[in-house]
């Protein structure tokens, strides 16, 4: 098992930026990927970013590219989202997930943990 808990959330007004973090604990050897997806009201769970866990390869959602970036500290089991330049648009329930296994990244079928999400909104 592992326990995802993320932090950072709030709200920014447009143009303006925030980290998240998603703690990782449990077992962490086992994590292949991790990733971001968000959910507006309304909306479907969409993806945001991943990363290899081991590697660190990227995959992105094209309208973040430039914005937002995901990183991780393998010392720390945490992953962030750096976001940049936020939208009202991105306004949403971001949500932390990892995958023991290779996955389709921007998929949320493939992730086997969740984290409890943290809520970004973005004033115009």
């Amino acid at each position: 098992q592992v326990q995802l808990v993320e932090s950072g959330g709030g709200l920014v007004q447009a143009g303006g930026s925030l980290r998240l973090s998603c703690a990782a604990s449990g077992r962490i050897f086992g994590v292949y990927a991790m990733g971001w997806f968000r959910q507006a009201p309304g909306k479907e769970r969409e993806f945001v970013e991943a990363i290899n866990w081991s590697g660190g390869t990227i995959y992105y959602k094209d309208s973040v590219k430039g914005r937002f970036t995901i990183s991780r500290d393998t010392a720390k089991n945490t992953v962030y989202l750096q976001m940049n330049s936020l939208k009202p648009e991105d306004t949403a329930v971001y949500y932390c997930a990892a995958a023991s296994r290779p996955v389709t990244f921007d998929s949320p079928r493939g992730y086997d943990y969740w984290g409890q999400g943290t809520q970004v909104t973005v004033s115009s």
